[in-house]
């Protein structure tokens, strides 16, 4: 929406912000009094930049000519549609001039992220090399999902990035999309010039970190974690597009590369299964889901009422089942209520009833599921379900605490859940 002032000033937004009017539009950026400004840490820009408290929110608003904020503007909707972590887009303001009639420079206008930090901002104090690894490899994990997106990003750098911590990582998300593109898929070669400009812009960046003391690194540290940008993009690439074959009964092996990507930070959304003569290829494609996604799927879906990662590892199982029984393309209420009879259910009927109290229905299944993979990797063959439920209450499940211990209620007194 574009809508007019009194004057010649023109705000486009997705929705109206009233509030934006009070702002001294007419006073270059870097000249605004303090009482409108955020004080939160900035990185280095090419454009002037500034933090600005409007009502209970701050927005990250940036100089620069008018095409280049309305085309930033569009390319940043389009990526929160598409889910890419990035900074979300508020506005672009152009017509902006002083009160004697000089233009002045369009503004772009962004949510400022909250919890981040530029990178310059996470060595404010002496850093250790491992930490500079850990903010590459999240630019690594970054990159991918844009390249996977089909955004050619053609500015790859620390400094264009904001980085959240992630208990004990980082997560990275896209803060200037001003040279990117986006694509139906991008090429090799597109993807090799983002690599390079990557890993040549890092170099710079923390010669920088090193000659101001705040990193403790030689040139030779610098320049291997320059090109740790190359083998880490690299290997997470591999997992998630390269195709893998294995006899169609090795389902665990479908499991097997549902962890290992999940161990990387991304979610299954898909497992694309063709079936030849010889076996079965397996092609897993990625999908950037938000917080509690997995609980809501499989509450919508079998009703069970689950942690975040409990749900994930049921869900896994679920796609794994869909998979295997080749049931791809019909309803998947219909598959997950089949699921529920032929897996979940069958394991929560094993459970003897004096050891019911032990764990709750959806952490047991998961333990299954565990139990079931070390079975099969030690057997080097997909070990059943039903024989690794056995093995489980049997084996494992007796040695557990009762949850009294962790719920302080006794869980004998409570009424016991049965999916029957």
């Amino acid at each position: 929406m574009s809508l007019p002032t009194a004057t010649s000033l023109q705000i486009t937004a997705s929705r109206p912000y009233p509030e934006l009017l009070d702002l001294p539009w007419e006073v270059p950026l870097e000249d605004w009094p303090q009482h409108h400004l955020a004080a939160l840490p900035r990185g280095i820009s090419r454009h002037v930049v500034r933090f600005v408290k409007l009502g209970s929110r701050v927005l990250a608003v940036k100089e620069t000519n008018a095409e280049i904020a309305h085309r930033e503007y569009r390319m940043l909707r389009l990526l929160n549609r598409l889910e890419v972590p990035s900074v979300q887009p508020v506005g672009v303001i152009t017509g902006r001039t002083t009160p004697d009639g000089e233009p002045l420079n369009s503004v772009l206008i962004t949510r400022h992220l909250q919890f981040s930090l530029p990178y310059r901002a996470l060595y404010s104090q002496t850093l250790r090399p491992d930490t500079a690894k850990r903010a590459v490899d999240a630019l690594a994990v970054l990159l991918v999902r844009l390249h996977l997106t089909g955004f050619y990003w053609g500015d790859v750098s620390l400094s264009n990035t904001l980085f959240r911590r992630d208990a004990g990582a980082f997560a990275a998300y896209l803060v200037d999309a001003e040279t990117g593109e986006l694509y139906d898929q991008v090429s090799d070669g597109q993807r090799e010039y983002d690599l390079d400009v990557a890993r040549t812009n890092i170099a710079g960046e923390l010669m920088d970190v090193v000659a101001s003391g705040a990193l403790e690194a030689d040139m030779d540290e610098v320049l291997a974690i320059s090109d740790r940008i190359i083998s880490r993009y690299r290997t997470l690439w591999g997992e998630l597009t390269e195709p893998e074959s294995f006899e169609k009964g090795d389902r665990w092996r479908v499991e097997a590369r549902i962890r290992r990507l999940n161990d990387l930070g991304f979610d299954v959304g898909e497992l694309a299964i063709t079936t030849d003569i010889d076996g079965t290829t397996v092609r897993i494609e990625p999908k950037v889901v938000d917080a509690g996604h997995h609980s809501r799927r499989l509450l919508r879906l079998t009703g069970l009422d689950a942690e975040e990662n409990q749900a994930r590892r049921l869900l896994n199982d679920l796609d794994s089942y869909r998979a295997a029984t080749e049931r791809q393309g019909d309803d998947e209420e219909i598959v997950a209520h089949e699921w529920m009879a032929d897996c979940f259910e069958p394991v929560q009927r094993r459970i003897p009833r004096e050891l019911r109290g032990k764990l709750e229905p959806a952490e047991v299944f998961h333990e299954v599921l565990e139990h079931r993979w070390y079975l099969s990797e030690r057997a080097g063959r997909d070990v059943g379900l039903e024989e690794a439920a056995q093995s489980y209450m049997g084996s494992v499940l007796p040695t557990k605490p009762d949850e009294v211990a962790v719920l302080g209620v006794d869980t004998q007194a409570l009424p016991v859940v049965r999916t029957d």
